[in-house]
């Protein structure tokens, strides 16, 4: 294996080492060192971590790393995040829903309706966020479009933020006046 493969092993492990911590402190709240550890261990199973050495010291310094970065605190023998470790953590969860571009347009519109309740106004407002990031285009409130296929990607965003019965998700052959759709999107007229 190549420098540069080696290479980006480790910072594709520091990574999701990273992001576990950050995960596990956000699900449970404050956590004490003691019971973060093996958390953040049963979360990486798959992780590759060489044996030589030891997987607590490794989750040890890297919550020590994230606590000099300012992403998370460690206060009263517990670790907490911080609104910057908030912010990094939400960064890397809407990455999760990006979506792969295919090389042609198979000419259908992806349209994707929701409705979701003023109690979840801030999941609405994050999933108006994540199609904004994504390039959807608003075709009017709560209904927006986009030309590829994002149903993995729509059907992730259900699961993860419980409004499987608010969100609706149509594939159409046509749109009325769609002209500046395929001129927003850059597709062959």
């Amino acid at each position: 294996m190549g420098k540069l493969e080696e290479e980006n092993r480790k910072i594709v492990r520091r990574t999701k080492l990273q992001e576990a911590i950050l995960v596990t402190i956000a699900s449970s709240g404050r956590r004490g060192s003691s019971a973060l550890i093996p958390e953040v261990l049963n979360s990486l199973l798959k992780l590759d971590i060489p044996s030589s050495v030891r997987k607590s010291e490794v989750v040890r310094s890297t919550a020590s790393r994230l606590t000099k970065k300012g992403l998370i605190k460690f206060e009263n023998k517990h670790y907490s995040l911080t609104e910057v470790g908030e912010e990094i953590l939400e960064h890397w969860r809407r990455a999760d829903f990006s979506i792969k571009k295919p090389r042609k347009w198979d000419n259908k519109w992806r349209i994707v309706i929701f409705d979701i309740p003023e109690r979840k106004r801030t999941v609405r407002d994050e999933i108006r966020q994540i199609f904004i990031e994504a390039g959807f285009v608003k075709l009017q409130n709560s209904v927006w479009v986009y030309p590829y296929d994002c149903e993995d990607i729509i059907g992730l965003l259900k699961t993860d933020y419980g409004v499987g019965r608010n969100v609706l998700y149509i594939i159409a052959d046509q749109i009325e006046n769609d002209k500046y759709l395929r001129d927003e999107f850059g597709l062959l007229h």
